[in-house]
């Protein structure tokens, strides 16, 4: 045990108050911008305007890529898109708001060649957004967008980036056709519907698209690669940041890709700054600068799934690999560790959306996640390729291809064995049972991979509940006799104070033995008339009447 010296308790009371108040001065400042954003979303003209269903025109800004909202059984072009939105004006019924809210448009085949920053104009009907978003309204655009303004450059020449490595991607077959563009630019317009729902079954559905993995992946890479240039910090760190910013501007600002990229930020900070920090320090860091710039993401669930699945791979992840034999390797130990760390803590939430249980996710993201990291590196370092050098981004999209045609076949086989999705409970029933499950999941694989460790505190809380019975027992007395059980003539006195005859309390600290034998000895109080035995006639036979 390490003592404190009284020199060192003032300082790390200064620490710990100077910590609490910069956390309560966070904490207030990100409750007073949700509240002054929830104050826009649910109250004022505007709300009114939503809930009311009232026709608008409005100057909004895009917000990020379209999605493609296909139909079931639809082939080809989609034919509408959704397009996240910042308004910029509304006017409705005569009225003009300049108010900036985060709106979705729902529109016709116009609105899949908008790009992120661009300023159009949208006609149409509000109505009310789906609960647990962001989105303060949905708006059911009845034309296309409207005076609209120039393409920025950057967000032109990523889409036309996006569009040139589909096209180039289109000899592949049709799983990795579709599926690699999505795992490496976020494009899934040209997914299989049979593949998306086989994915969706087995708990695959974040590999489809760009999320916080991709980004550390990046980064990795890109830190690996100016060291082994031997770069000095400052520079290394330059260049690095600097790529990590053009990924995010190519695959769009999705929350998830928001959150690694700003703790791929700091990272890099602190290590241009020679300082080294913990993964979860960059987590808090990361979360309460997003939710200072932008509260609405507080009941986002993309970003809630994304967060937790961060947080069980830092605390969760690291553990579970030194659970690890030493004979199993390190990667093949991290290969288990990270997806069943983000599955135990976003398995409650996701029950919450999708109420079933995927029975072999966590078999089929073992077996895929060697075959994510090759996807994303090679499929990333072809996109540039595929205007510079196009026969060469032909042959990373060959390899790359091959990989991601091994997640789609892990996809489609896991969803096809018996039992793949069973139904789960609803509600806060749904996640409570959730709670448990992975909870001892948990535990189970602490007590498989530590099974000395296991033993040893199943032997400890046996001791415990055996002393709690011992303390039970030797305060029963006094508390008879203060709660006025003592009777005049000491029977029942006597049974409180005595143990029945077949309990004894010399049979070892520690324990309790249990004693058969009673012949030869009286018991220590009397039976009742009703317990004891009938004498039977000697003329009649047993069982007779």
């Amino acid at each position: 045990m390490r003592f404190t010296p009284r020199t060192e308790r003032p300082r790390a009371r200064r620490s710990f108050l100077s910590t609490c108040a910069a956390a309560l001065f966070l904490a207030a400042a990100t409750a007073a911008h949700s509240a002054a954003a929830a104050s826009q979303r649910f109250e004022g003209p505007l709300a009114e305007a939503v809930a009311a269903g009232k026709s608008v025109v409005a100057v909004v800004e895009v917000a990020g890529g379209p999605r493609a909202l296909s139909a079931p059984g639809q082939a080809g072009t989609p034919g509408r898109w959704s397009v996240p939105v910042w308004t910029r004006d509304v006017s409705t019924g005569g009225v003009l708001l300049r108010t900036r809210a985060q709106f979705v448009v729902m529109g016709g085949g116009d609105w899949g060649s908008v790009v992120t920053g661009q300023l159009v104009r949208a006609t149409g009907n509000l109505r009310p957004p789906v609960p647990g978003t962001e989105e303060a309204a949905i708006l059911t655009a009845s034309s296309g967008p409207g005076q609209a303004t120039a393409v920025p450059i950057l967000e032109g020449s990523a889409k036309e980036l996006r569009e040139q490595f589909v096209a180039a991607s289109s000899f592949l077959g049709p799983d990795p056709r579709g599926l690699l563009p999505g795992m490496v630019t976020g494009d899934t317009t040209a997914l299989d519907e049979g593949l998306a729902t086989a994915m969706k079954g087995v708990g695959m559905t974040h590999l489809t698209a760009v999320s916080g993995a991709n980004c550390s992946l990046v980064l990795g890479a890109l830190l690996l690669a100016c060291r082994g240039l031997r770069l000095p910090r400052l520079p290394a760190a330059a260049l690095a940041g600097a790529g990590l910013w053009l990924f995010v501007l190519l695959v769009g600002p999705d929350a998830s890709v928001l959150r690694a990229a700003l703790m791929g930020a700091i990272a890099v900070v602190s290590l241009a700054g020679g300082r080294s920090g913990r993964g979860l320090s960059f987590l808090c860091l990361a979360v309460i600068g997003l939710l200072l710039m932008d509260p609405g993401l507080g009941s986002s669930f993309g970003f809630l799934l994304s967060v937790l699945a961060t947080l069980g791979i830092i605390v969760l992840g690291r553990r579970i690999i030194n659970w690890m034999p030493g004979f199993v390797p390190r990667w093949a130990a991290a290969a288990v560790a990270v997806p069943l760390s983000a599955q135990l803590l976003c398995g409650p939430v996701i029950v919450i959306l999708q109420p079933q249980f995927s029975t072999y996710s966590l078999l089929a993201n073992v077996i895929a996640s060697p075959l994510v990291a090759p996807v994303t590196l090679l499929g990333t370092a072809a996109v540039p390729l595929v205007v510079l050098v196009p026969w060469a981004a032909t042959a990373l999209i060959a390899v790359a291809g091959t990989f991601s045609a091994g997640v789609a076949a892990v996809a489609r086989f896991t969803s096809q064995l018996p039992g793949a999705s069973l139904p789960w409970p609803e509600g806060i029933h749904g996640l409570l049972t959730m709670l448990f499950l992975s909870v001892l999941t948990y535990g189970t694989v602490w007590a498989c991979a530590r099974p000395r460790q296991a033993g040893g505190l199943v032997m400890s809380c046996h001791r415990s509940l055996v002393s709690l019975i011992e303390a039970l027992e030797d305060r029963a007395v006094p508390a008879l006799r203060r709660w006025g059980f003592r009777q005049s003539s000491g029977m029942m006195w006597k049974m409180a104070r005595q143990p029945g005859p077949g309990l004894e309390r010399g049979a070892g600290r520690g324990r309790l033995g249990y004693s058969t034998k009673l012949s030869g000895r009286n018991p220590r109080w009397p039976l009742r008339r009703s317990e004891q035995p009938v004498p039977r006639h000697p003329m009649r036979p047993p069982g007779g009447t």
